[in-house]
């Protein structure tokens, strides 16, 4: 027999992506369900997600590392917006410490995943990237943590003439080792994080660097040490110092949104104030910072200690609002007529989307179509049994809200042992309105809606943006609601039972976890127009 045709590999749960998601998922499995089989599987050769794929210049979090680490491990370093390396490092000692390293399995992709009603397991196509070898593993459960953006591609829009320039263009996530970046002239198109985050880092020995941008973006200096966090772990020690920087920073972010939201003039002029106060006297601040959206409609770009108005002071990157007309053997054409001459075009202009790493997810051999799916407790896809996604915060750090996802999981699987279940599936209304998942007004986001799931007005079909209000949902409540169907072996043989009766249901196999006007395996949840 070939390996497709070989009896698949039994697990009870297969995490997908080794990075900060599947790295939680993994440890939380091991803590509270020590009994269960899992694996972790990961496309690429490295652990730890994003901050193994992005190697430009100066890569670092933007999320105070109090809140984006795991709430179970100490962040123990001085800074607490960290870089890259220091990030990765923490990740990978997790996982070591965790007892993960032999549950991960590199150069595994997985391809597609086929539910089956009848024996209760996802059927999961995997593909070696380094051998093109294609396997096969079953699974009670799949747990989603690959994120929701394209590791192998960014998005890098139609640019003009860009075969006519002379000099090198590169997207900051394919950024080359050998790139040599020092004494030239260097345009980074965009203004999101990775631009803000790249200006500073190449102005360091650049001859100069420029920001071109469509629109500004809000852009805070915020401090890399959390003192008080210091004094925390100083008087309170590691545990307790740590647990509560995290309550502080937690209710600060969350303060930050709230003002942002329902004062929005006020806050648009706090930080026109403090933009003004950072950069050199005079400067057209309006102009180059003043975005036609009102602050946290799109997330703020944290420059830690300062550093990117630092280096405007210094002459040695400067910002220029307007859109290219074409690129010229030298450098950019402007719309207004103006030219920048430049060496090294970086294209910091943003992500692609994809849903679930790619996965062609499907129930009985019918394929799921994504978008006619409603997310449940930010988790869970209505219609699709056994299958749950780890999405984070747009308006805080990611991990807090994958942390409590985890939880819940593990709270689930727990439920559903205790009850003989070994199914559960969500069930949206019918004739529940829906709007798109993500209430972010990001560029990357906008382009990839109409791919992504739906959620509902109110919990707990709604993604909330509120830790204290997910905890309330994930952590304290309770697990069931009458929107997720339970069953089991039981079930099955009740539905066998009557399938050969001619709908006649022995009483004694007759189930009582599950509604029987509902049909195993819909596929979709309710969805209205947008």
């Amino acid at each position: 027999m070939t390996a497709t045709e070989q009896e698949p590999e039994e697990l009870d749960v297969l995490v997908v992506g080794a990075g900060i998601s599947g790295i939680g998922a993994g440890r939380y499995l091991r803590v509270e369900h020590p009994s269960k089989s899992f694996a972790i599987l990961e496309a690429r050769s490295a652990s730890g997600g994003t901050w193994d794929l992005f190697r430009y210049p100066g890569v670092r979090s933007d999320s105070d590392l109090h809140t984006f680490g795991y709430d179970f491990r100490p962040w123990r370093d001085r800074e607490s917006i960290a870089t890259s390396d220091r990030i990765l490092r923490y990740l990978r000692e997790t996982a070591t410490e965790s007892g993960l390293d032999p549950h991960v399995r590199y150069h595994h992709r997985v391809v597609a995943a086929d539910w089956s009603s009848e024996t209760a397991r996802w059927l999961v196509e995997v593909e070696r990237t380094d051998t093109g070898e294609r396997l096969r593993l079953a699974a009670r459960w799949i747990f989603c943590a690959s994120g929701y953006y394209r590791y192998d591609e960014g998005y890098t829009p139609h640019l003009e003439g860009r075969d006519r320039f002379r000099g090198e263009v590169v997207h900051p996530q394919h950024w080359p080792d050998e790139l040599d970046h020092a004494g030239k002239r260097v345009v980074v198109i965009g203004s999101g994080a990775t631009a803000v985050t790249l200006v500073p880092a190449l102005a360091e020995t650049a001859a100069h660097v420029t920001m071109l941008q469509r629109t500004p973006t809000y852009v805070m200096p915020v401090p890399s040490v959390d003192r008080v966090a210091l004094r925390l772990r100083r008087w309170f020690g590691e545990e307790r110092g740590y647990a509560m920087t995290r309550r502080k920073n937690i209710a600060q972010q969350r303060a930050v949104w709230l003002f942002c939201q329902r004062f929005p003039k006020a806050a648009r002029r706090l930080i026109r104030r403090v933009n003004t106060k950072v950069l050199p006297e005079g400067y057209p601040v309006d102009e180059h910072f003043s975005p036609p959206y009102d602050p946290w409609d799109q997330r703020l770009c944290a420059a830690p200690d300062g550093d990117f108005f630092a280096a405007i002071r210094a002459g040695t990157a400067s910002v220029v609002t307007d859109r290219i007309a074409t690129f010229t053997e030298e450098g950019l054409l402007l719309e207004s007529g103006r030219t920048l001459e430049a060496d090294l075009v970086v294209t910091a202009t943003g992500l692609n989307l994809q849903v679930f790493g790619g996965i062609g997810l499907s129930v009985d051999g019918r394929p799921v179509s994504v978008p006619d799916t409603v997310v449940h407790r930010g988790m869970m896809l209505s219609g699709v049994p056994n299958f749950a996604i780890a999405i984070g915060y747009t308006n805080s750090s990611w991990t807090l809200k994958v942390g409590l996802l985890c939880e819940y999981f593990c709270r689930l699987l727990r439920h559903m042992d205790e009850h003989g279940h070994d199914t559960v599936q969500a069930e949206a209304p019918p004739g529940l309105p829906t709007r798109p998942l993500l209430d972010f007004g990001a560029g990357y986001v906008k382009r990839s809606l109409a791919e992504l799931p739906r959620q509902g007005p109110q919990p707990p079909w709604v993604m909330s943006t509120g830790y204290h209000d997910d905890r309330r949902l994930l952590r304290e409540g309770a697990v069931a609601d009458e929107h997720l169907h339970f069953s089991g072996p039981r079930d099955r043989v009740a539905e066998k039972s009557r399938e050969s009766s001619g709908g006649r249901v022995d009483p004694a196999a007759a189930p009582s976890t599950r509604r029987q006007e509902e049909p195993p395996g819909r596929l979709t949840g309710t969805r209205s127009s947008p």
